[in-house]
């Protein structure tokens, strides 16, 4: 009964989202030839009309802490992802950016073509090594354009209290332009569940984290390094117990992410 309380709220909401994104995206269509920085203001401002009417509608708060640590130059940002959330504050918190996503994306009809204009990295998550080289070479490209790179490296949503071994595609497109990783953590997951329609009332607290320097370190050991600190922030924001991978996947070969 607790949770019917907040049908009618998440079904509004839910609503709007699926509606609203048609204009927004034709907007993108047509200012995205001319400017990216035009086109990001527009997907920004969808996102931002959707983190308000999260809150008007579904009671969902969130704050930010750390921007102090966001480096001076534009880099790879590293994400835990465990719901829809982070996906729409990344780009009411960060600079201008693109991000490393499926490329199934690509193929929405005029949602795909909207996001071709904003420069993302779509990736065949099946394509292993080929798709590390990828987000290296095209995240490069993004770096030298001066937009930030975002990643999750979980490579898809995990519900709260798990993780699975993060990819280095990040690190790697770090180290190939002698830069740190900036981790992100946050509890969206307690509010914004992965899976289910209902979203319920709360505060997301999203941290950011100092850089973590890649240059001439290993890259698996500044993967652990960005998983041992991201997930521990999230066993404090949270109350659960810090997530660890299963032991299975530790020497499994994920593709980027």
């Amino acid at each position: 009964m607790d949770r019917l309380r907040y049908l009618p709220g998440s079904l509004l909401f839910t609503a709007w989202v699926l509606v609203s994104w048609i204009p927004f995206a034709l907007m993108v269509l047509l200012v995205g030839g001319f400017s990216h920085r035009a086109a990001f203001g527009v997907a920004r401002a969808w996102c931002q009309t959707v983190m308000a009417l999260a809150r008007g509608l579904c009671g969902i708060r969130y704050e930010v802490q750390g921007l102090e640590h966001l480096p001076a130059r534009n880099t790879v940002v590293l994400l835990k992802h465990s719901s829809a959330f982070e996906t729409l504050a990344e780009l009411c918190v960060f600079p201008p950016q693109c991000w490393v996503l499926k490329r199934e994306l690509m193929w929405i009809p005029v949602f795909g073509w909207a996001l071709k204009w904003l420069r993302p990295i779509a990736i065949d998550r099946r394509a292993g090594r080929g798709a590390v080289e990828q987000v290296v070479r095209q995240g490069s490209e993004r770096l030298g354009e001066g937009l930030w790179v975002m990643i999750f490296p979980e490579g898809t949503r995990t519900a709260v209290g798990e993780t699975r071994r993060y990819g280095l595609s990040g690190i790697l497109l770090a180290q190939h332009n002698g830069l740190p990783v900036v981790p992100v953590a946050h509890n969206a997951g307690v509010v914004w569940p992965r899976r289910g329609l209902i979203k319920r009332p709360g505060t997301v607290r999203m941290v950011i984290g100092p850089p973590i320097e890649t240059a001439g370190r290993d890259a698996r050991e500044v993967s652990a390094e960005v998983q041992d600190w991201i997930e521990a922030q999230v066993a404090r924001l949270t109350g659960l117990p810090k997530a660890e991978p299963p032991a299975q996947r530790r020497s499994s070969r994920r593709p980027a992410g």
